[in-house]
């Protein structure tokens, strides 16, 4: 996965064959990350062909200073799965209010300004893990890595990395709560 920012960098100048094989390297880790979201295959597929589309639109904006390259496609496909998600329920929403059943049937969404304090103090509290924790948390949440591929990756027990996993969320969790 070394080769993913070389290909960003090429998609940045519209090389079409670089992003043919960023396709090929990341769309079945990028669609289990949408399927987290989206719990219907079609809506997945939907979601990860926009967050393709907003890849191609935006590579020249990739940093490899600020995320990994696999980071950051991650957080567009889950964006793009949020926002879907999100003009799934307002449809929904819509359909019931017209046949008078009320409700509007969106989720509860934090305002953008919200948002981006929450990921701050996320990011905050992810930087005081071990590395090693920090990459495991990421590539199993963000990326949607099995608990079998990150034994493989790094060279532990399923059952050590399942511990791991366990104790990097709970003190994740104490972290974004101040309690540490």
């Amino acid at each position: 996965m070394d080769e993913l920012g070389p290909l960003l960098a090429r998609i940045a100048g519209g090389d079409r064959p670089a992003f043919g094989r960023l396709y090929d390297l990341t769309s079945n880790r990028l669609f289990a990350v949408v399927r987290r979201v989206l719990r219907r295959p079609e809506l997945a597929e939907e979601a990860l062909q926009e967050a393709f589309v907003r890849v191609w639109q935006k590579a020249s904006l990739y940093d490899a200073a600020q995320a990994r390259p696999m980071a950051w496609l991650a957080a567009i496909a889950r964006n793009q799965a949020i926002d879907l998600r999100r003009r799934s329920s307002e449809r929904i929403g819509e359909e019931l209010d017209e046949d008078g059943i009320g409700g509007n049937g969106q989720a509860a969404v934090l305002p953008e300004a919200d948002l981006a304090l929450e990921l701050k103090r996320l990011r905050d509290c992810l930087s005081r893990l071990p590395e090693n924790r920090q990459d495991m948390v990421l590539l199993a949440y963000y990326q949607g890595w099995s608990r079998e591929e990150l034994a493989a990756q790094f060279r532990r027990p399923v059952t050590t990395v399942k511990t791991l996993l366990r104790r990097s969320l709970i003190t994740l969790r104490e972290c974004l709560d101040g309690r540490t």
